[in-house]
């Protein structure tokens, strides 16, 4: 039956839904179930809770949303159209998932003003959340007084049953209730049809008591279809709760108005066709032409213009109070938001000579992480259960913990992909902070998804891994990593690095610290054996990816190229072939995204085409490094899965020796 009148509410709430109808008609593509019954519950946050201001999406403290179910990404785009945002006009709407449009088909952060984070691969999106969320509480507690709350904003969240099956979910979520996270809010969209149809298939369990079990505080709307009284109530309930993360459980029906295609799993990925959206329009009495917005819903949606001015004319004034109270925090304030470094940052790194005792290179991270620590107050994570591993403790820095927030050291639990996600979410908060994350090497297979998504949404996060080889001995095949390196390396945007020594590892931060602060990840592995300090290695030549350790006379007759705890291998072998008379070259290379980022002429300065014979040297598989060696060069590698035995036997049995790297060497040279 036709509506006949509807509310003000009710156009306001139509138009989100019958823009994404039209786009996702238009583009014959798309998700429109989750928009359509999402509609009410996005309405009455963004129309009576959040503070933006859509003419400055950048405004600091503006509340954070996150469309954590991605897929349904046209109710965002809906929202930051009818609420005034100028990245979001009517023909990107028409867009929708065409080539070069600001409307891809997931929310994408460097595409689209006003999307916080980017989301799709589910579950990231509230994990994400969990990291905005304690980024804000660090700065609350760091900046805040009692007279000038200057960071004070929520993190809202609306997720849908396939976030909660992921498990990356219930890692980040488990550790917001551990924490307290009060100002983290999360609407769930409990709309029971994912694509394989009703969830009852896979996903009964009482998803309310498993958030009680976190510690969140819980709340129920039953009615999220028509009851906007009861959203409100519930967001304001979860407002009131200052102690806890909430879930607020939002029952919707999936493409709400469709008459045939409602909840069911037939609306949820696909556009409805032309005979269901006339139906629907008859079914909610939408007399419109498709992308038309009725001139009182937008104008009605576009107060959102001046509240938003208004909340950062308000803030504006506050922090010059600050400024004129708190000069010294206010400075410091202003230069985390401005992504500056302090002047002379990189000098607090050390760097080392062959008299220097050789340390794993997780021991010269560590003392790099603590030298940067002082200076840069900003840096902040932990581990993943492995601080004594992997050595990422801020000596002298208390645990970041509920009611503790101002403090550093954070304790990720045995949950790397969840850290990966939060540390993402920090980084993207846009206030400055540089977040790391630890484990072993061999365990970014648990949060590849999150390091692939800090490469793609250009997160700074530092991935600090450690145990990056065989040499990690005894624990055996599971915990050595071979195949792990070259899985990384093909992350577009990725930088990994893999440190030789404790120079190297201080230019390995260096790059790090640097390109957090450009938006960009860094990857470091080090090593859990000790490896002696090399005279040639430098900062600068680590900054470049690749460089000249060792030297002959003339044009070399071979190059030995290493990485890591394998450049030593490289250097005592070509001492003793300049011994025997050749000519070698040996080339550090602990990078090749910031080598291939060197001019031609730099490049053929480190490997002259001319020079043919060439030998990598690296203790993970062969892949990838054909590039390097070419057609008549070689590699020492380790082409199969590692074994149980000490570090040391691992590297000899496997052919990681001088004597090895010899013969293959002499077998180039003929």
């Amino acid at each position: 039956m036709a509506v006949a009148t509807q509310t003000l509410e009710e156009l306001c709430i139509n138009s989100i839904r019958f823009l994404a109808i039209d786009a996702v008609e238009k583009a014959k593509s798309g998700h429109p179930g989750l928009p359509m019954g999402a509609a009410p519950m996005a309405f009455v946050l963004w129309d009576k809770f959040m503070r933006f201001n859509p003419k400055n999406p950048k405004w600091f403290n503006r509340d954070r949303f996150i469309l954590s179910a991605g897929h349904g990404c046209m109710l965002q785009y809906a929202l930051l159209h009818l609420t005034g945002y100028d990245s979001v006009t009517l023909e990107d709407i028409k867009q929708f998932r065409q080539w070069d449009s600001k409307t891809p088909g997931h929310p994408e952060n460097f595409e689209t003003e006003g999307v916080e984070v980017t989301t799709g691969p589910l579950g990231q999106g509230i994990a994400n959340g969990v990291g905005l969320a304690m980024a804000e509480a660090h700065l609350a507690a760091k900046f805040n007084k009692p007279d000038a709350k200057i960071v004070d904003h929520y993190t809202y969240v609306i997720l849908g049953d396939g976030c909660n099956m992921e498990g990356v979910s219930g890692e980040a979520c488990s550790l917001a209730g551990h924490l307290g996270l009060g100002k983290l809010i999360a609407l769930y969209d409990d709309n029971h049809i994912s694509i394989d149809g009703s969830t009852d298939v896979a996903f009964t369990e009482d998803v309310s008591k498993r958030f009680e079990a976190y510690g969140w505080h819980v709340l129920h709307v039953e009615n999220g279809n028509t009851d906007l009284d009861a959203i409100a109530k519930a967001i304001e309930a979860a407002k009131a709760v200052t102690d806890k993360p909430t879930m607020i459980k939002v029952t919707t029906t999936i493409g709400y108005g469709a008459p045939n295609k409602q909840n069911t799993a037939g609306i949820h990925g696909a556009a409805l066709g032309t005979d269901e959206v006339a139906a629907t329009r008859s079914n909610l009495g939408w007399e419109h032409e498709p992308f038309v917005v009725p001139q009182d819903a937008l104008n009605h949606m576009h107060k959102a213009i001046e509240r938003g001015a208004g909340y950062e004319a308000e803030w504006n004034n506050l922090f010059d109070e600050y400024k004129a109270k708190y000069p010294q925090e206010a400075a410091e304030f202003d230069r985390y938001l401005s992504g500056k470094l302090p002047d002379g940052w990189d000098k607090v790194l050390p760097s080392y000579t062959a008299e220097d005792k050789g340390l794993p290179t997780r021991k010269h991270s560590e003392a790099c992480l603590n030298k940067l620590a002082a200076v840069l107050p900003e840096l902040m994570g932990g581990s993943a259960d492995l601080t004594h591993s992997n050595l990422t403790e801020i000596k002298g820095e208390s645990d970041f913990q509920k009611g503790q927030y101002q403090n550093r050291n954070i304790h990720f639990g045995v949950r790397e992909h969840g850290m990966g996600a939060i540390c993402n979410g920090m980084a993207l908060h846009g206030s400055g902070l540089i977040p790391y994350g630890a484990t072993f090497l061999i365990f970014t297979d648990y949060m590849r998804a999150a390091i692939r998504l800090s490469a793609l949404s250009q997160a700074g996060a530092i991935w600090v891994m450690t145990h990056d080889s065989i040499g990690q001995g005894e624990d055996g095949p599971t915990h050595q990593p071979v195949e792990t390196l070259s899985s990384l390396r093909a992350i577009p945007n990725l930088t990994v690095i893999r440190p030789a020594d404790g120079t190297e590892c201080s230019g390995a931060y260096k790059v790090a610290i640097t390109r957090a602060k450009e938006n960009a990840p860094t990857l470091l592995a080090f090593s859990r054996q000790a490896l002696p300090n090399l005279t040639p290695t430098s900062i600068e030549g680590t900054t470049r990816g690749a460089y000249t350790v060792v030297d002959c006379q003339g044009t070399p007759e071979l190059i030995l190229i290493g990485t890591g705890s394998e450049l030593n291998l490289c250097v005592t072998a070509a001492e003793k072939l300049a011994g025997e008379g050749k000519k070698v070259r040996v080339v550090s290379m602990p990078s090749w995204e910031l080598f291939e980022e060197q001019d031609a002429a730099y490049k053929e300065s480190v490997l002259p085409k001319a020079v043919t014979k060439r030998l990598s040297v690296e203790a993970a598989v062969s892949f990838g490094w054909h590039k390097y060696v070419g057609t008549e060069g070689d590699t020492v590698s380790i082409d199969r899965f590692g074994a149980s035995a000490p570090g040391g036997t691992c590297m000899e049995k496997f052919g990681f020796s001088v004597d090895n790297v010899l013969a293959k060497a002499k077998a180039l040279l003929g």
